[in-house]
């Protein structure tokens, strides 16, 4: 049985003594992000809240991976604070003590990084989706702040890790710079390349691609599911693992975002055979982990 250290600390005063940004060893300790305040250009208490943000991080993983996990329901409220209380401590000694990249990468934008001005919208796209307007593409942070919101919802009613879908929706989309496009230049939203056979009722896009048949790639044009809405076209993604026997093993992957990836490659899903390592190699990149640290430090 893990033993927690004691949740309590004391509150420095805020004087002019200096904090110390090391002293941060249970998750209640908020003196790195005092720290912050008081000096927002000390490396170390930049190095100390990179660290909290990664724990954070951690933090919302674990409780995903339980959450998607779990056999049964929390016996009580009591049960439910101590895991919570559980998880934050162990996202906390990992990230103390595993060099994880994501506050590296996260000091990276916190050290000398002017604030990035707010994203504008894409015409077509709803309100709350932020991305830049005049055909302009998303960066990999606002691709994700727009995206990992409906697919961690519907990665949960799987019972999924939402990483490896999100990997497969910045692959299908090369980070949303590339997807079909309807007749009148409107985006189509579909975020996970499905294409629109004569059982699809809805509208319809075109785009040109690359089809691997018998080891020889073609160029092809190709008619895709047109959406309303990313919600929608991730809702219809969900529906179409959830309904097709083809996709029983990424189901089974559970709260294992490599299971699922392997599980997506062998279904057949793409017909690139390299479909499964390039879901991969975007799932251990730091252009994903940058994107993921970017987003925690936003909320």
């Amino acid at each position: 049985m893990t033993t927690l250290p004691p949740t309590t600390s004391t509150l420095p005063a805020l004087g002019g003594a200096p904090i110390d940004t090391s002293a941060a060893t249970t998750y209640t300790d908020v003196n790195g992000l005092a720290a912050l305040k008081r000096d927002p250009n000390s490396p170390e208490a930049v190095s100390a809240v990179a660290k909290q943000v990664e724990a954070l991080f951690l933090q919302m993983m674990l409780k995903s991976m339980r959450d998607a996990t779990s056999a049964e329901e929390t016996s009580s409220n009591e049960m439910g604070m101590y895991q919570d209380m559980f998880d934050k401590q162990v996202a906390l000694s990992i990230s103390q003590h595993t060099d994880l990249g994501i506050s590296r990468l996260l000091k990276r934008q916190l050290v000398g990084k002017p604030a990035a001005a707010a994203p504008k919208l894409t015409p077509g796209a709803p309100a709350s989706a932020a991305a830049p307007t005049s055909g302009a593409a998303p960066t990999p942070t606002e691709f994700v702040h727009r995206i990992l919101p409906p697919i961690t919802r519907a990665a949960s009613a799987l019972g999924v890790d939402p990483m490896g879908m999100l990997a497969q929706a910045a692959l299908e989309t090369g980070w949303g710079q590339r997807m079909p496009r309807n007749a009148d230049g409107s985006l189509s939203h579909n975020m996970f390349g499905i294409k629109a056979g004569e059982e699809w009722a809805g509208a319809r896009a075109s785009a040109d691609t690359m089809e691997v048949a018998n080891g020889v790639a073609t160029p092809r044009r190709t008619t895709f599911r047109a959406y309303g809405s990313i919600e929608e076209s991730v809702n219809d993604f969900a529906s179409l693992l959830k309904n097709s026997p083809r996709y029983r093993d990424v189901i089974a992957a559970g709260g294992n975002a490599g299971a699922y990836i392997a599980g997506m490659g062998k279904s057949g899903y793409a017909t690139d055979p390299e479909y499964a390592n390039k879901l991969n190699q975007i799932l251990r990149s730091d252009t994903l982990q940058s994107a993921l640290a970017a987003r925690v430090a936003a909320l």
